[in-house]
């Protein structure tokens, strides 16, 4: 089992402290997912360079695309399951997390679950951006469980490595994060599964070049 996490901030300033919040947020998902033995690849948007002009991955000729593009277009496609970690901006999905997933079809997600993770240094946990976002993914075919994660205050939660800070009860955040993972990974199994025996149905070919291959019937 492959699944990639998405870490849903680019800012590395200060003010606010810390400046990443959500780099501790994925690491502790990373390893709370990871636990068994799943592969879990974090994916940080600062790692791909995407350029000051919008152009979407399917909009280059096939094998023309730069690089990072090309390299992040075979991970979402050879991965079985996605996390997606987002902070919360006006009641909303992070929008580097959102420029980022929009430069790809949703053929690469598509018949694969995903899970939602929100966080805030204040006290909604980003519960809100989390509504926007099941409709969000839903659109790229990676339906989200029906648990999610939400944590707010998570600079009191999480250490800089992702642990949990020493007077929180880990335990507690452990069974509250796994009830999450353990329904993206029984679904992430159960899709394989039936992509592996069935395959894909031909009635949704993958949209690559022409914006036609969205149109419905």
């Amino acid at each position: 089992m492959k699944i990639l996490l998405f870490l849903g901030s680019i800012r590395t300033s200060t003010p606010p402290r810390p400046a990443r919040l959500g780099e501790r947020v994925a690491r502790a998902c990373a390893a709370q997912c990871g636990h068994d033995g799943t592969e879990v690849v974090l994916i940080d948007p600062l790692d791909y360079a995407l350029g000051e002009v919008f152009k979407p991955h399917f909009a280059y000729a096939q094998g023309r695309a730069p690089l990072p593009l090309e390299h992040l277009a075979s991970e979402i496609a050879s991965a079985d399951g996605y996390v997606m970690v987002s902070p919360e901006y006006n009641h909303s999905m992070s929008p580097a997390l959102a420029h980022l997933l929009n430069h790809f079809g949703s053929s690469l997600f598509a018949y694969k679950p995903s899970a939602i993770v929100t966080y805030s240094a204040g006290q909604w946990g980003g519960v809100r951006a989390a509504v926007g976002m099941r409709a969000f993914l839903s659109e790229l075919g990676c339906l989200p469980v029906s648990a999610m994660i939400h944590i707010p205050a998570a600079h009191t939660v999480f250490t800089a490595d992702g642990s949990f800070a020493a007077e929180v009860d880990g335990m507690r955040w452990i069974a509250y994060m796994q009830r999450t993972f353990a329904q993206l990974l029984w679904w992430a199994a159960a899709a394989r599964g039936e992509r592996e025996h069935s395959g894909v149905t031909p009635a949704t070919p993958a949209f690559l070049r022409d914006p036609s291959q969205r149109n419905a019937p």
